[in-house]
């Protein structure tokens, strides 16, 4: 599974670990990924996606899954999330 957020694109970054004697070593620092299902309003099911756990908190601050999706960036979504977020854009505009 790639160590990246589907939703905000959070993914690893790397640095060093730094010994007593100041020897630095590479090190890599994975956010914190989880399978998730998110239920969306305007599609009436639910939405597999892989996100982190920051994202989690996110999508509850800003009042459910459709509105955090509908506010987020295209380039930071991946495909799947793409063509959720198309999905649901359209359902809204069916509902008026």
């Amino acid at each position: 599974m790639a160590r990246r957020c589907e939703l905000t694109g959070k993914g690893p970054i790397t640095g060093h670990n730094i010994s007593h004697s100041h020897i630095r070593t590479k090190r890599r620092q994975v956010p914190n990924i989880h399978k998730r299902r998110l239920y969306s309003d305007a599609l009436g099911s639910f939405v597999t996606l892989n996100v982190a756990a920051n994202t989690i908190r996110s999508i509850e601050h800003a009042g459910g899954f459709d509105k955090f999706i509908i506010k987020q960036s295209v380039d930071g979504l991946s495909k799947r999330a793409l063509a959720v977020r198309n999905r649901i854009d359209r359902a809204r505009r069916a509902m008026g």
